[in-house]
């Protein structure tokens, strides 16, 4: 696959009238060759974040999902759909709380899978897509390499197991487990078939998928480039075509591979969240109080305070990229990336082994929320690397990464709970007999709860 690059040089030129509102195309190989630095590299990618997409720069809706199936093409005024996209002008549009890169009000929801269906009109909300609120993406370039190193794991596990049944000619069951996390077991059987009827919460192909309020996308480039197709109508030349105009807006490479990861570095490396707890002296005491409580009611089984993180340097692209997404499979050049030197004030804690400690409090893996939150009706296919169809159970969500989550009210998947005690009501399968133990508990020890959960902010 050719990864060149196409429209790649900064208009100098002075334009009367209308203008794109991308100015400049960033060119991979000035980011491979160190002709960019790094600082330079991530104020593009703002600068892209920030950009309010217009119809010079290919903005509007396209005749395509993001599936590539064609649909039919809309013009101005019904060039922009509040429902089936496109539905935003700027990333910065959905991801804005606290600050740019953070999550968003309910005003900002999204509705999933709504683009693969015809132009909305005259039907009922519920059945043309599923309504979740914007996550935000501080620390996101942390949480991808938390989900690499996992998969890595998982799948050494399953390479291991594939030699050994096929050696000793006998069935494996082993049990799938990285940095602390049961996913279950997987049976190797020695002709090189695996039965994963046993894992849990994930899919069969052991990829973490990170992103996502259902945890369905790998990588912060996967998911940088279906919003840009969903949200602005913007294609990303590398996954739709270089030099092709796939939509027939008479805009060709909308983004280039280099603009592509200039955003998906600046996503990376936002600051990751801090525990900030109350000044006042009594909130504080009720902080630390809850913070004990959170343990012992079982709520840590999911929202694991700490994972282990081999290594802080990003690379980009990710190894795990599904098809049509900038890889090193396809002939693609890693660039690397050192969080921990870009956040200096992240200041993690380190395990005996010096590992590093994100306090991130989640376990990667999708749970059975239980009957309240079991609310959508359009059901969510996911596609393994391979093309297969993963169904995901609309019941099941992957555990929030609470780190932060204070600061990006709403909460829930889809918005609906504006207390966080509201949320925590809200649980139920998995997660009831914590929710039990929650409501059990004095009015309060509950505020105290709530006081510690508080504490998980964007500084």
């Amino acid at each position: 696959m050719d990864f060149g690059d196409s429209k790649l040089e900064e208009n100098l030129e002075t334009v009367i009238g209308d203008v794109p509102a991308i100015s400049f195309h960033v060119d991979q190989n000035d980011i491979l060759t160190n002709k960019l630095s790094v600082e330079n590299i991530l104020k593009k990618g703002e600068v892209l974040f920030l950009a309010s997409f217009n119809t010079l720069d290919g903005a509007g809706r396209p005749e395509m999902n993001g599936d590539f199936d064609l649909r039919e093409r809309r013009e101005l005024p019904q060039n922009f759909n509040r429902i089936s996209g496109p539905d935003a002008n700027a990333c910065s549009g959905c991801h804005n709380l606290p600050r740019t890169g953070g999550g968003g009000d309910n005003v900002a929801n999204v509705f999933v899978l709504s683009h693969e269906l015809s132009f909305v009109e005259g039907m009922s909300l519920s059945e043309v897509g599923n309504e979740r609120n914007t996550l935000g993406m501080f620390g996101s370039g942390y949480v991808e390499l938390l989900a690499r190193e996992i998969t890595s794991d998982l799948e050494q596990i399953r390479h291991d197991a594939f030699w050994e049944s096929r050696i000793s000619k006998e069935i494996l069951r082993v049990k799938l487990t990285s940095k602390g996390i049961d996913f279950g077991f997987i049976s190797v059987h020695p002709n090189g078939v695996v039965d994963t009827s046993e894992i849990e919460g994930l899919d069969e192909d052991l990829i973490i998928k990170p992103f996502g309020q259902k945890g369905s996308t790998i990588s912060l480039r996967q998911f940088t480039i279906s919003a840009l197709n969903l949200h602005h109508g913007i294609q990303a030349a590398e996954t739709y075509g270089i030099g092709k105009d796939p939509d027939n807006d008479g805009v060709s490479d909308e983004l280039s591979i280099g603009d592509i990861t200039a955003l998906t570095l600046f996503q990376a490396t936002l600051p990751a969240p801090q525990r900030v707890y109350p000044e006042a002296k009594e909130a504080n005491k009720a902080a630390v109080i809850g913070e004990n409580l959170f343990g012992s009611i079982g709520c840590v089984a999911c929202h694991i305070p700490q994972l282990p993180l081999e290594s802080s340097v990003f690379i980009e692209p990710n190894p795990y990229n599904p098809p049509r997404i900038y890889r090193q499979e396809n002939g693609a050049l890693p660039f690397s990336i050192d969080l921990a030197k870009v956040d200096a004030e992240s200041n993690f804690e380190t395990d005996s082994e010096g590992r590093m400690m994100v306090p991130i409090f989640t376990d990667f893996k999708r749970h059975d929320m239980g009957d309240d939150l079991d609310n959508e009706k359009v059901g969510q296919c996911e596609r393994s690397n391979s093309g297969k169809c993963f169904d995901i159970p609309s019941s099941h969500w992957i555990t929030k990464k609470l780190w932060g989550f204070a600061s990006e009210p709403p909460f829930l998947h889809h918005g609906r709970a504006t207390l966080i005690s509201e949320a925590i009501q809200a649980h139920g399968g998995e997660a009831e007999k914590s929710r039990s133990k929650f409501l059990e508990l004095d009015p309060d020890d509950k505020k105290a709860v709530v006081e510690f959960l508080k504490s998980l902010k964007i500084s």
